[in-house]
């Protein structure tokens, strides 16, 4: 009896345990692992480069590298960084040595105009990374290549467009410092306004500073004073005097319509990104080497160019937009070639 007694209870109570079991809830799955997210690449393994400034970042020549080298950034091909406003008293080498020394990039660049004899002593003492500077001397062995602003064919085309568009036959250049490529930029526009009107004068004024928009400001309000209608600002700071003078002005570098809408007629832009897309391209297959990487930088590689007319295109003339045009196509197929003159030009023209 007690063992029957026993079975029963037995019985019950393995049937308790398996209902209270198969009421449990079942026990989760690990979930499976997300494919859909894309692998992110480490910094480390994107191609670095290192920008030495002597000027502030915002001077048009030196926005021109940082807006090339932000471009890689966007895509994600490379890493990107500066110091800037270094000048001309030694923070320049001190500050290219502890940034070849202790980051190592890939690719440091800058401009090396006024501080080539360090920027190219720092290159020899590390031979294993790639210089690539804005200079007015040419690349040294075995890994100091050399840029420039060829900007001169477009800016011809701006003098084209003055020689037609002025109205006292006066036109007004502020240049930097009368060193070899402001000179050629300078002379080229002169070249365009006289080959279409012989009889206007162009009035060139140096500044001798490569950054310095009151002393540009001020050089242009003194060429207004003389009957200047147009301007071509070579520097910072010449804009603002035309605008506020409600006179055209030409832009140079960067496409700089949008510092004054209603007075900016166009640009000579200087694009350097096929320059640092071969420098790129260059290092990472191993084949880089000192050279001056001129041609990129002009019409036929996209290196320059001239900025649309934007809200102003009704303000140019049918058959002069006509003309500039075919003058493009002609320098860009070889048919036409703008002088390369780097003498300084005179105050009067």
């Amino acid at each position: 009896m007690f063992r029957k007694n026993w079975i029963y209870i037995l019985l019950v109570l393995l049937l308790v345990v398996g209902f209270v079991g198969g009421c449990a809830p079942p026990a989760e799955e690990p979930a499976a692992p997300d494919d859909s997210a894309e692998p992110v690449e480490p910094d480390d393994d994107l191609f670095s480069i290192y920008a030495i400034f002597s000027t502030p970042a915002e001077e048009p020549w030196v926005s021109v590298i940082t807006a090339a080298c932000d471009q890689l950034v966007e895509e994600g091909r490379a890493t990107f960084d500066y110091s800037d406003n270094l000048g001309y008293a030694g923070d320049f080498e001190r500050e290219l040595r502890q940034v070849c020394s202790d980051l190592q990039p890939d690719l440091i660049t800058g401009d090396a105009f006024g501080n080539e004899e360090a920027a190219r002593r720092v290159a020899q003492d590390f031979p294993d990374i790639a210089f690539a500077f804005g200079s007015g001397l040419g690349p040294a062995e075995p890994n100091f290549s050399v840029f420039d602003n060829w900007i001169h064919e477009p800016a011809y085309l701006l003098g084209v467009i003055a020689a037609h568009l002025t109205e006292t036959d006066r036109i007004g250049v502020v240049g930097g410092v009368p060193v070899p490529e402001v000179n050629r930029i300078t002379n080229a526009f002169i070249f365009g306004v006289k080959d279409y009107n012989p009889d206007a004068i162009v009035y060139v004024t140096f500044i001798n500073s490569w950054f310095d928009p009151a002393a540009a400001k001020e050089a242009a309000l003194a060429q207004i004073e003389q009957g200047a209608d147009i301007l071509y600002a070579e520097r910072f700071g010449v804009i603002e005097a035309a605008a506020e003078n409600g006179l055209w002005v030409f832009g140079q570098m960067n496409d700089q319509h949008e510092l004054a809408p209603d007075y900016v007629l166009s640009s000579s832009v200087w694009n350097l990104t096929p320059t640092f897309e071969y420098l790129m391209e260059s290092v990472q297959a191993g084949f880089y080497t000192a050279q001056d990487l001129k041609d990129f930088s002009m019409m036929a590689k996209g290196g320059a160019y001239l900025a649309p007319f934007h809200n102003l295109e009704d303000e140019i003339p049918d058959d002069l937009k006509e003309l500039i045009s075919q003058l493009e196509q002609d320098i860009l197929s070889g048919v036409f070639r703008v002088d390369i003159a780097e003498s300084t030009p005179g105050a009067v023209n």
